[in-house]
């Protein structure tokens, strides 16, 4: 292995870590769905919005330096996917600004919108941003409508790579089941995780609202949890059993970059149980799930941070599968042979060697987080 490849698979890991981070974060969304259906008065609604509004930040940063770290270290994947994608993303994003200016303002005497308007914000934040979500992520396996002309960057006139093959730019993706899959997984995983954090929150505070709430919350995560669990199995078969595509590093035509784009049969499974230190971790963190939810259920103790560890450890190895063993990791279905490696849509030598030194900051950064994690939850 060179140290390119080597550095190319060890970004595609960060930024899958960072994927894996941002869907545990995305409780707050979870949170969210609670202000309508389980909070039956403004006392209740005030609560959840105390519970989850000093949270969000962490979710909407977490996001952004997805987004840059895979601009950085994959741009060509980048200028496709925000690029070609377009308005899938821009409704993405659009749903995260609404949640940005809501937790401003709904609690301001006489705004502009009423209170009633930013809740139904922070409502669709909470579903649409998380199935949205979900949908972006679902390409890397089932891919997108793209093909790539690399002599376009050297014409005057355009300096276009990639070009989308439709006028849909993204919003065919949504009505592809496959993909709308897991933005329901997203979904009932975020929504699982703002009930897990409204029992942590809610037996802390002695109110009747907060008593409501808990037993609410309790009532309510025998059946979504049930229902991440259930959906989430299905998105893995039907993922496992999936054909995926993979450069052919064999050919002899292969030079590093370009190379033959390949079906094969059960490429995530086999590069799931091909390094096992990912498999162990999937396990893991499915186990941790497991037990998170039981021991909530049937012992009525918090389990919050436990099911947060298991979300991340079960969703970092699928997302690594998308892109180790010379996977595709967004293959085109308008021209198999633009689909998108970790070889030919890297960054440079130079470019990923200087970010991997940036990037031994990232524990003091960890560090500082769980910092202010601690200290907005105190206020």
């Amino acid at each position: 292995m060179t140290t390119y490849h080597f550095l190319q698979l060890y970004w595609w890991a960060i930024v899958s870590l960072l994927g894996a981070i941002l869907v545990f974060l995305m409780f707050v969304q979870g949170g969210q769905t609670l202000l309508w259906g389980m909070a039956s008065n403004d006392e209740q609604k005030n609560l959840l919005a105390k519970f989850f509004g000093h949270k969000w930040e962490l979710t909407f940063t977490t996001l952004v330096t997805f987004g840059g770290a895979a601009f950085a270290a994959f741009p060509l994947f980048y200028s496709t996917s925000f690029g070609g994608a377009y308005w899938l993303w821009i409704l993405i994003l659009l749903s995260f600004v609404i949640q940005a200016f809501s937790y401003e303002f709904r609690g301001k005497e006489k705004n502009l919108l009423g209170k009633k308007t930013y809740d139904t914000f922070l409502m669709l934040n909470g579903v649409v941003g998380t199935i949205l979500i979900g949908v972006a992520v679902a390409t890397f396996y089932s891919g997108g409508n793209f093909f790539m002309d690399k002599a376009g960057i050297t014409e005057r006139t355009s300096n276009v790579i990639s070009y989308w093959v439709n006028d849909y730019k993204g919003l065919e993706l949504i009505a592809k089941p496959y993909n709308l899959l897991l933005g329901v997984v997203v979904f009932l995983a975020a929504r699982t995780l703002g009930l897990l954090f409204t029992i942590n929150q809610s037996s802390k505070v002695k109110s009747d609202a907060a008593e409501s709430l808990l037993m609410k919350a309790h009532s309510k995560i025998k059946i979504t949890g049930l229902a991440f669990v259930l959906s989430f199995v299905v998105f893995v078969l039907l993922t496992f059993l999936a054909t995926g595509y993979k450069v052919n590093v064999a050919d002899s035509s292969f030079d590093g970059v370009n190379g033959i784009i390949v079906p094969q049969k059960y490429l995530y499974f086999n590069n799931m149980v091909s390094n096992l230190w990912m498999a162990a971790i999937f396990l893991i963190g499915v186990l941790l799930v497991l037990w998170a939810l039981a021991r909530t259920i049937f012992k009525g103790k918090s389990s919050f941070y436990m099911l947060g560890l298991g979300v991340i450890f079960a969703v970092w190895p699928l997302l690594l599968c998308a892109g180790f063993g010379d996977a595709a990791y967004f293959h085109s279905n308008y021209d198999l042979q633009s689909s998108l490696t970790l070889y030919n849509s890297s960054s440079s030598l130079y470019t990923l060697k200087t970010m991997a030194w940036v990037s031994l900051a990232i524990p003091f950064v960890l560090l500082y987080i769980a910092y202010a994690w601690k200290k907005m939850t105190a206020k």
